[in-house]
């Protein structure tokens, strides 16, 4: 083993209201009759905000990269090499 998997440790995992209940991070929602959220759960959003533009960003240059436009793997080709992809930036900035 190469010791990558004991350096990332445990990765949080953040992710929209569609993921409720999946034990991902997500944003803070007001209940039925709650006129605002507390200033904690703003601030969590917030910093979620900023992390998943950050993230949606990425995710909208790599879809401009020629080598992903062309690539012609069948089935989950595309998916595997991203998250190789993306792990592989992960460890060169970690570095």
């Amino acid at each position: 083993m190469s010791g990558a998997r004991a350096s990332v440790g445990h990765p949080t995992v953040i992710a929209d209201g569609g993921y409720r209940g999946t034990g991902l991070v997500i944003p803070h929602r007001r209940e039925p009759g709650q006129a605002e959220l507390p200033a904690w759960k703003e601030e969590h959003n917030a910093s979620h905000r900023k992390v998943r533009a950050r993230v949606e960003h990425v995710f909208a240059r790599m879809k401009s990269w020629k080598i992903l436009r062309d690539c012609r793997l069948k089935g989950d080709g595309v998916h595997h090499a991203m998250l190789g992809i993306a792990r592989l930036r992960n460890l060169a900035l970690t570095g």
